[in-house]
């Protein structure tokens, strides 16, 4: 199966980034390499590094880069790219571009188990390491369960659901996309299930669990910023509402100045605003776009640039 992704706000994303033929940039997302060529392609003595956790994506991705001697790629997540860019003696960087959330590869791959639309084995591992999807139902108590729903797919019918897992594991483990969309189906009331996408938050919460990805993305914005040199650009593209709340109050306690308490008449904290918000409302896929691309419709690319290295937490 060809590793086929459109990229999402791909000129939005390469004008936040303000791309200079000689700067150094970060793709952390390299997938199917269509930010990084296109990147890549407009620069001449610079340079592009790609990560992606996902050991089909780096495959794909270095073969689609092979003909820019510019660009390279290297199989770890993002949130490691301040240690590896240390250790290569690249930074500071010029630009990093997060694209955030699962390709349309993972989801098309019925063998990758990210789809409730195709039977498989229920995996979701983006770096095809460590525990399955599968292996954290057989394991998790109906309270964790619950609570993954809930924190990470804001799924209300969360409890029903976790404790119609557990009812089924007892006799036999769930380990197919389809024995868990059935659960997920049989718990909720008949006007849920008549949703277009009833499956969708629980299939999105497990995802998220079983990648850590929120601490990844956490640790990840942090890595991103304190690779940039001033003036450089971090531009994040989201595509649920977790991760763009993130993005956003990240962005907000970098861009913040003063943290004197408010009956101060005057700062004694000398605290400067460490980066600039470019987009104070996110930036959303045109019409055209839509029209092309339906997966596009929940994606938000947000652009922050660096003024100066960070205050400590």
């Amino acid at each position: 199966m060809e590793f086929a992704h459109k990229s999402v706000l791909l000129s939005e994303s390469l004008e936040g980034l303000r791309i200079r033929p000689d700067g150094r940039y970060v793709d952390g997302t390299a997938g199917g390499a269509g930010h990084s060529r296109e990147i890549a392609k407009r620069l001449a003595d610079g340079k592009l590094i790609a990560f992606d956790q996902d050991p089909d994506a780096v495959k794909t991705a270095s073969e689609r880069l092979k003909d820019y001697p510019q660009a390279m790629v290297i199989h770890d997540n993002f949130r490691n790219m301040a240690l590896r860019l240390r250790e290569m003696g690249l930074l500071p960087v010029d630009g990093v571009l997060l694209d955030l959330g699962v390709s349309s590869w993972q989801l098309d791959n019925p063998a990758r188990g990210f789809s409730y639309r195709e039977d498989a084995p229920l995996d979701m591992r983006m770096s095809q390491q460590g525990e399955t999807a599968a292996g954290l139902l057989a394991r998790a108590s109906e309270r964790e369960i619950a609570r993954i729903l809930w924190e990470y797919g804001e799924e209300r019918y969360s409890r029903q659901i976790a404790r119609k897992i557990v009812e089924k594991r007892e006799k036999a483990p769930v380990e197919t996309t389809f024995q868990l969309a059935e659960l997920v189906k049989s718990a909720m009331p008949a006007a849920a299930r008549r949703e277009k996408n009833p499956c969708k938050r629980t299939f999105q919460a497990l995802r998220i669990a079983v990648n850590s990805e929120l601490d990844a993305l956490s640790a990840g914005l942090d890595a991103a910023f304190d690779c940039l040199s001033e003036g450089g650009r971090l531009c994040v593209i989201t595509f649920h509402s977790l991760e763009d709340r993130m993005v956003k109050q990240k962005f907000a306690d970098l861009a913040r100045g003063c943290i004197c308490p408010p009956e101060f008449p005057v700062c004694v904290c000398g605290r400067t605003p460490a980066a600039k918000v470019i987009t104070r409302k996110p930036i959303l896929p045109s019409e055209e776009e839509l029209k092309e691309n339906r997966r596009s419709a929940s994606a938000k690319l947000r652009v922050l640039e660096k003024i100066h290295e960070r205050y400590p937490d």
